[in-house]
């Protein structure tokens, strides 16, 4: 998951280092760190997210994904309650994601 300069702020305010939580990609681009094939804010005792009231936007539109080839916002085919998104959600929430992506991966994005 990329993680947005206000995602990484959000949750150093709490107390977490950023090594803690993120990885840098080789694209200049931080990410949340995965641990053992999950989230590193994941409490497996539980299945819920340590963070989730913080958690990153990309967390918070998610099933809702970027398409660089097409420029679309869809619903990721891998989630297993994709289908119970609907269409008008993903119209909601489609500028927010764009936005988004914008911010994190700059202007030449594709995206509007």
């Amino acid at each position: 998951m990329p993680l947005s300069r206000a995602d990484i702020a959000r949750l150093m305010r709490l107390g977490y280092r950023l090594e803690e939580f993120a990885e840098l990609g080789p694209d200049g681009v931080y990410y949340l760190r995965n641990v053992d094939g999950h989230c590193v804010f994941l409490d497996t005792a539980t299945g819920r997210c340590r963070v989730y009231p913080w958690r990153p936007e990309g967390c918070r539109l998610y099933p809702l994904v970027y398409d660089p080839e097409s420029g679309e916002v869809t619903v990721d085919p891998e989630c297993p309650l994709a289908g119970l998104v609907p269409a008008s959600v993903v119209r909601r929430l489609a500028p927010r994601l764009k936005r988004l992506i914008r911010e994190i991966y700059g202007a030449n994005t594709g995206t509007p």
